[in-house]
């Protein structure tokens, strides 16, 4: 895995919580990355860092072993086009965009190459993350691992079947929205409250990370949490009962349909 040479074709957000992640706790050095971004700005940081910037998307498949395919799903039919002549069997891609099959991958670049489709979220960028992953039928166990690794620098990885990675989506990969959108709430009510504004954040924050811990932690089951919450007569079961009123969980299962099919309407 250390002698491995990544390449990173987009250098956006997620590319670079990716990227400080393996350098940072991966192991990897930076002389063993690649990249390249039509946007030059966006590799200045990275080749102050010894990072190796490529004068166009085929070269850094050339010198790369892995290459990371971070790019926007409506980018994929060009840029798959510009690096084909590159791409031999050997090559091992992955992919970050939603919606984007592996047969679509290997198909645009005309030879049936290791493909790995990965869904990550944006707290990799706090090395927090939770990446969703499947592989082609020819992606040996050592490259999946070495991919895996890349990923758990960054947070933790789940490994699922391709056929549910756009419902996956909905589940780590637009979530933090949701979960961002319902902090938003607290944090306007406490306000509303004349509550200060940092206590309130500070609470908001490790509330979460509590709540999730236990969810993690406790072997209790999300209705047996709310239970434990919610006193006879008591304060939670009031505010539970306004959420049930305006429909907050068939909003939520909604919200996350709607997601997986705007996934299926960008696949290819």
């Amino acid at each position: 895995m250390q002698k491995v040479k990544i390449g990173f074709i987009g250098a956006g957000n997620m590319a670079k919580a990716i990227i400080n992640g393996m350098v940072d706790k991966g192991g990897f050095l930076a002389d063993q990355i690649a990249l390249y971004d039509v946007d030059r700005q966006k590799c200045a940081g990275f080749a102050a860092k010894g990072m190796r910037v490529q004068s166009n998307a085929s070269e850094v498949v050339t010198v790369s072993d892995v290459i990371f395919l971070a790019v926007k799903p409506q980018n994929y039919s060009e840029v798959l086009s510009e690096i084909r002549q590159a791409v031999t069997k050997e090559k091992i891609f992955v992919s970050i965009a939603a919606g984007i099959s592996i047969s679509f991958i290997t198909g645009e670049l005309g030879i049936k190459c290791p493909v790995v489709r990965a869904m990550p979220n944006t707290p990799l960028l706090i090395g927090k993350g939770a990446t969703a992953l499947c592989r082609a039928d020819n992606v040996t166990e050592e490259d999946f691992r070495c991919v895996q690794r890349i990923f758990e620098a960054s947070g933790e990885t789940a490994v699922l079947t391709e056929d549910k990675m756009n419902a996956i989506i909905a589940v780590n990969g637009s979530s933090p929205a949701y979960v961002y959108l319902f902090a938003k709430a607290i944090l306007d009510y406490a306000a509303s409250q004349g509550i200060d504004a940092q206590a309130a954040l500070q609470l908001t924050c490790k509330t979460l990370e509590g709540s999730a811990g236990m969810l993690k932690e406790s072997g209790y089951t999300p209705d047996e949490l709310i239970k434990m919450v919610s006193s006879p007569g008591g304060t939670t079961l009031k505010a539970l009962e306004a959420l049930e009123e305006k429909g907050f969980y068939p909003a939520l299962m909604d919200a996350m349909d709607r997601c997986t099919r705007r996934a299926e309407e960008l696949g290819r």
